[in-house]
């Protein structure tokens, strides 16, 4: 794996670590700022919102200029809404700081998956996207925690500090080793929006929504889960989202090592498990060594799913796939809002904690659905026309350029 693809997963890693670590310190945040904790949380909402709609908006405005010189832009453009939340002299500041820094994150893993396909063997293409992703997961297990630590600590502004020298050391590593490369002649936005006319790739997308929806449908209420059904300390709800966290370091691994072999197969293995998995913790919730393993358990077979879905995508839309990569990214936070709404109904309406589980399994198992439909209407098509696969049946633009490069 070429040297550029550590300079993407040190800026993965950064955004990573600054999407996560604000749930963390949204006490010490709201106290300081003299506001509700519920208000606090419109820097989470916020940043979400911002990476739905940041990713086609900042994909689409960089389609006239390289995509080095478009991650170094989106880079500053990480590091001045980290600063800006760290100075910030009121709340309102501190949430246009969010929404700055979230513009960069779509677009940032949208068009890194791109330039890291492009970098390698064609064998080799989700296992690079793999290693980009392994910056976001590894963010995690060190950037969060540690973060939280720090803010606690020393001082939330600190936290977004240092996320900000992680995003210059970023910058530095993209403009050092990743080598130019140009855009494929003759693509345009219009190009790229032509791939939103590709079923496949509006199957994909919609695997991602409900897939990794899946995943935080659960997740994001592991802490009243964990202390009111299982029954662990509330000091200990940070070592197991540290153990979901090395889930997906493993499983994002592994994702990408299997896509590159058998990338649909490994789409069903991983939905079907994770759908079993969901439906499982509703029991293994009541049993904290069970639970642990659970929460693992769902961390590995998540990510394990999201080298295939991003490759699904860039090769689906082949000749012109930036923007529906960057629009790819946004469909997961997409994903997270929803499960995350649906979760919520679910405890409101008095079915209990462990009920969001069951939603995750219908989410996963739905996205399980998606996949055997999409692989059907594949086979169909290649069929019809008597032909392969459009992916192995003639490189895209992108890859036709780095191997001129």
């Amino acid at each position: 794996m070429p040297l550029a693809l550590l300079a993407l997963a040190i800026g993965a890693f950064g955004i990573g670590t600054t999407e996560f670590v604000i749930m963390g310190l949204l006490p010490e945040i709201a106290d300081d700022f003299g506001v509700s904790i519920p208000t606090a949380g419109f820097l989470v909402t916020g940043y979400a919102l911002g990476v739905l709609f940041g990713a086609p908006l900042m994909t689409a405005l960089g389609t006239r200029i390289s995509r080095k010189r478009m991650l170094m832009l989106l880079m500053g453009l990480f590091i001045v809404g980290n600063l800006l939340s760290a100075a910030a002299p009121a709340f309102g500041v501190m949430l246009i700081g969010r929404v700055v820094a979230s513009l960069a994150h779509g677009a940032f893993f949208g068009i890194g998956s791109v330039v890291a396909a492009d970098l390698v063997a064609p064998d080799k293409k989700a296992g690079a996207i793999a290693m980009m992703f392994t910056g976001l997961t590894v963010a995690n297990v060190v950037g969060v925690p540690l973060g939280t630590l720090v803010g606690q600590s020393i001082g939330w502004r600190v936290t977004f500090a240092v996320v900000a020298a992680l995003g210059v050391i970023g910058l530095a590593g993209i403009a050092r080793l990743v080598p130019e490369m140009p855009r494929p002649q003759g693509v345009r936005l219009r190009h790229e929006l032509a791939a939103f006319k590709n079923a496949q790739v509006l199957l994909a997308m919609a695997m991602t929504v409900l897939g990794f929806g899946g995943v935080f449908a659960a997740i994001t209420y592991i802490a009243p889960m964990m202390t009111h059904v299982a029954g662990f300390a509330d000091g200990s709800v940070t070592y197991l989202l540290v153990l979901f966290g090395l889930g997906m370091v493993g499983g994002n691994l592994i994702g990408g090592r299997y896509a590159d072999r058998a990338l649909m197969p490994m789409l069903y293995v991983s939905l079907g498990a994770l759908a079993v998995v969901l439906a499982l913790f509703t029991l293994t919730a009541h049993h904290k060594v069970l639970a642990a393993v659970t929460i693992a358990l769902i961390g590995a077979l998540g990510f394990a799913t999201v080298p295939p879905l991003q490759k699904r995508v860039l090769d689906q839309a082949h000749g012109a796939p930036t923007l529906a990569s960057a629009v790819n990214i946004g469909a997961f936070n997409l994903g997270n809002a929803l499960s995350a709404w649906l979760g919520g109904l679910v405890i409101a309406a008095g079915l209990g904690y462990t009920a969001p589980n069951w939603v995750g399994a219908a989410l996963a198992a739905g996205a399980l659905l998606l996949a055997v439909a999409s692989a059907a209407l594949e086979r169909r098509d290649n069929a019809r026309d008597g032909s392969t696969p459009a992916v192995t049946a003639r490189p895209s633009a992108e890859r036709q350029t780095a191997v001129q490069h």
